[in-house]
This record gives structure tokens, sequence and C-alpha cells, in this order.
């Protein structure tokens, strides 16, 4: 139950140490897994202490481990080695400082490593960090490169001396951090950041030579790997050999098998696109002289035809034929004028054989009474009646003598020839 306290019934320092070492007592022994950062082992004296570092946090622990147990390992223990202790949690009243009495301490083995590093990278997939679509391109040419390694290391030379082989003009920004130990995750991750936030770095390089497993840890630690994920500037990997496979190559957007392998990919060779843009020129050239060779062909056949070698003669020919087909459109319409003419004729002939007045000129004549009405027949007249006998060619007023009739002759039969009427 919490103690009921107030500032007149406070308590003394050493009883709330006392109380909170208690409360450590009921804890427990528990199994802890952690890596050692440091190792010390005072002289005539059997017990050992220890500085247990958490994975992904700043916070560690003091480990008081009696020295049998250390002695007892297959291996010196050495600051870096990752191991996991079965321990109680004790507070010292003297100092009130919190340290776990190690019972049993075990190295982590190689094996049981890779088994746990397998684990981490199922996991770390499952969320889907090494996803193809989040692997971002590398610039063609970066105008400065970042590059996170060891001081004066051989990955260092590697990446700077080859890159700057392919192309002299390139520029380096340098980060340097521990590659491995208890503090490499920490100083790759702040050098990483750093870089990233450079306006000027395109591509971020991360690269340390070969070594065991245990020596590649921090490139599998979960927290290098979620700041590589969450950088914005394209990450490379060149860890090791090629045999090496830590979990910062899968997360990040190009692995390179080495770091000269990285040098490599990162920047182009300049004596490869020289050349390459030699033939790429050579090309161009090749296809212009063929294009105006084509345009060339083009002009001659067009100039060397007819209409272009002599316009006039072109012109001369429509000429020819225009006057052709005037003088036949002059012909056609004189044949269709005289056949106007004649059927203006016929028609004229017809017309005048109708008339009256063609008629008269026969002999005939035209009379009418006194009152204007044609005489058709002997009862329109009678004897001493005045008629007008219409001729041919004029008209004259007679008086009707005697009348005769004359029976008509039937239709089938002629007139007596010069009998008049």
């Amino acid at each position: 139950m919490p103690l009921e306290t107030t500032p007149e019934t406070a308590i003394p320092v050493r009883q709330v140490v006392s109380m909170i070492a208690g409360w450590m007592d009921r804890l427990g022994a528990v199994w802890v897994e952690g890596q050692v950062v440091q190792v010390s082992r005072p002289a005539n004296s059997g017990t050992d202490f220890l500085t247990l570092r958490d994975r992904l946090a700043e916070v560690s622990v003091l480990l008081t481990c009696p020295r049998a147990i250390v002695d007892s390992l297959p291996t010196p223990l050495v600051s870096g080695a990752q191991v996991v202790v079965y321990g109680k949690p004790v507070v010292y009243p003297n100092k009130a400082t919190l340290s776990l009495q190690v019972r049993e301490l075990r190295l982590v083995g190689e094996g049981e490593l890779l088994a746990r590093l397998e684990r981490r990278r199922q996991l770390l997939a499952a969320e889907g960090l090494f996803a193809p679509e989040l692997k971002r391109p590398l610039p063609f040419l970066p105008r400065r490169i970042g590059l996170v390694t060891a001081q004066d290391s051989a990955a260092e030379r590697d990446v700077v001396e080859n890159a700057r082989r392919r192309w002299p003009g390139v520029t380096f920004e340098l980060r340097y951090a521990a590659m491995q130990g208890p503090y490499a995750a920490t100083q790759v991750i702040e050098a990483l950041q750093s870089l990233d936030r450079h306006p000027d770095v395109d591509v971020i390089v991360i690269a340390r030579g070969g070594g065991s497993v245990e020596d590649l840890l921090a490139f599998s630690d979960e927290a290098v790997v979620r700041a590589v994920h969450q950088a914005t500037t394209p990450v490379v990997s060149a860890i090791g050999h090629e045999p090496d496979n830590p979990i910062l190559d899968l997360v990040a957007d190009l692995r390179a098998s080495t770091p000269t392998d990285a040098a490599k990919r990162i920047v182009p060779d300049v004596a490869e696109e020289a050349q390459r843009l030699a033939q790429v020129r050579e090309r161009m050239r090749r296809w212009i002289v063929n294009l105006l060779g084509r345009e060339q062909h083009l002009l001659d056949s067009l100039r060397d035809r007819p209409s272009l070698a002599d316009p006039r003669a072109e012109l001369d020919d429509r000429a020819t034929e225009v006057e052709l087909l005037r003088d036949r459109s002059r012909r056609v319409l004189g044949h269709v004028l005289d056949r106007a003419y004649d059927d203006l004729d016929h028609r004229l002939a017809r017309v005048r054989a109708l008339s009256p007045l063609a008629t008269l000129r026969r002999g005939y004549a035209v009379l009418s009474d006194a009152h204007g009405r044609h005489v058709a027949g002997i009862g329109d007249v009678d004897t001493g009646s005045n008629v007008t006998v219409r001729l041919a060619d004029g008209r004259f007023t007679a008086t009707v003598g005697e009348v005769e009739t004359i029976p008509l002759p039937a239709p089938d039969q002629e007139e007596p020839d010069g009998e008049e009427r």
C-alpha cells in the first residue's frame, strides 16, 4: 500500500531507499538481453562490474557479476558483446543505486544471433519497410555525395578514390562514425540524419569493410533501419563484402556489394560517358547525312520533272490544247446553228403552208356579208346582197346576181380541176 506522508510527517532518505529495495526484492530474478558497453575487472576482487545497454534506447544498467561466471565463458567478454543475463535487481542503500546481481550469463552465439536477426528482418518486412515501391532512384550525377564511414578507413579511401577516378569533379560531405561497437548505431544514425538535412547532398553512402556477424550488428540495428527508412535522401548500403547481408541492405535504396562497387554505381564513368557521347554524336551525324541525302535526292527528282525543267513547255501544251478545244467548240456551235437555221426554215415553210394568205394566193377568196360575217355557204347570202371579197393582194365589193346550189362531193372524191365554188 502507498505510504501516506505529509510535510509534517516526512520520512528520511534511508527509509525511502529501504522501501525501494524492498519493492525491488519482490520483483525476483529476470532474464535480460543487451549489449555490454563497459567491462571493469578490479584487481584483488572476485566481482566484475559490467554496464549493460539497451539496443534501441539510451538506457543502461549496472551488472555485478561473480568473476567465476565471467571466466567460465567460452570466449573472453569484451565491450560490444551481445549477452543475455539472469539476475536479480537490487538497490544498494548506501548510494541508492540500482544494480542487477548476475546469476547466469550467456553470450549470444552466432547461430542464435542470426536467428534473432532473421526474426527482426521478418517483423520489419511485415511492416513494409523493404517494399520495392519505396526504393528511390539515384541521381545520374549527384551534386554532393554524403559518406558515413569510419575516419581514415579503407572503406573511405575506396569510395572517395574510386568515385573521383570515375568523375574527377565529384565532391563529398563526410560524416565519421564508429562502424562497430556499442556506440556505432547511435553515431551512424546521427551522421545519417545530419547528411539528410544537408541541402546539397543528393545521395548518402554508408560504407564499412567486411567483418564478422558481431562486427556488423550495428547495421542490423532496428533503430538504424528505421532511420534509413525515414530518410528523404536516397541511401546506398555498402557494408562488408558480397556474402555480408545486414538488414540495412534491405531497407536501403541501393545495395552495393563493396565500398568500391558503391563508388562505381553512384557516379558515372567520365571516359564511358565521353565514349557514349561520341557514339551518339556519330549516330546523329550519320542520321543527318542520310536525311540530307534523301532530301537532296527528292529535290533532284523534283527538279528533273518536265514541269520544272522547262515550265513553258507545259504552258505551250496547255495553250495548244486550249486552241484545239476552242476550234472544236466553234465547229460544234456552227453545226448547232446550221441545224437550228434548217429547222427554222422548215417550221417557217410549214407555217406559211398553213397560212390562209397562202391559200388566197392560189386563187381562192374569202367572202363576208355587209355585217362582216364570213360567208360559208349559199345560205349565208341572198340575190342582190352586197358582199366583200378578200383576195391575196386586196379586197373589193360585189353584188350577188344569181345563186346556184352545187352539191358537195363525197369526202373520198376530188373536186373537178379548175371548178370554182
